[in-house]
């Protein structure tokens, strides 16, 4: 049997949406919510969805003049490890997404850019959580004081893309958002993606 492509689907999405019938607030945190959903399917049976709620998120991938990426090492809790990241930082309520990830990258680095470009959104936990990061290329990087948060313990290094690549692929790092911005810029640096300016 051949299966279909994707110009045999259905145009739309209306007949796999889920509609909301009742919700309620389960848990609420320093800055995550729970939430549990009742749904109507799209076959007019109910069922139940619990989500994470979340204000959103900035990734920035830094290069130095010299062509290497600046990244960090930071203790992530949950999975008990230190991990290899891009610097990101969580949205304040309202606040512009460009000067945030303006200022998160002075904040953990110390480094403030020339030139910023927009590479794109991506959602990392589909299945129960709202978060969404966007991503930023910062260029012409400029050294200074880092200014952490109280709570905030972090190393900042720097290194070639292709040992960035070679981490993903070892498995060393697993970070989504630093994952697929490797691939993006190992894309760009071979001419075959290009970030959206801006004004």
């Amino acid at each position: 049997m051949t299966e279909k492509s994707f110009q045999d689907l259905p145009l739309g999405d209306k007949h796999l949406r889920e509609d909301v019938i009742s919700s309620e607030d389960i848990y609420g945190g320093i800055f995550l919510k729970m939430k549990r959903d009742k749904v109507s399917l799209p076959d007019g049976e109910v069922a139940i969805r619990e989500y994470l709620t979340h204000p959103g998120a900035v990734a920035i991938v830094a290069i130095l003049d010299d062509g290497r990426v600046l990244l960090e090492r930071q203790f992530r809790y949950p999975i008990n490890k230190a991990c290899i990241e891009i610097p990101a930082g969580k949205l304040e309520i309202g606040e512009n997404h460009l000067l945030c990830a303006q200022r998160e990258l002075e904040e953990e680095t110390g480094y403030t850019a020339k030139k910023w470009s927009y590479i794109r959104r991506i959602h990392p936990v589909i299945s129960y959580s709202t978060e969404f990061i966007d991503i930023y290329l910062a260029e012409g990087l400029v050294p200074g004081p880092s200014h952490l948060d109280d709570e905030e313990f972090l190393d900042v290094f720097a290194a070639p893309l292709e040992q960035l690549i070679v981490w993903v692929e070892e498995g060393e790092i697993t970070d989504v958002k630093t994952t697929i911005s490797a691939y993006w810029l190992d894309r760009y640096c071979r001419g075959l993606a290009e970030p959206s300016p801006l004004n």
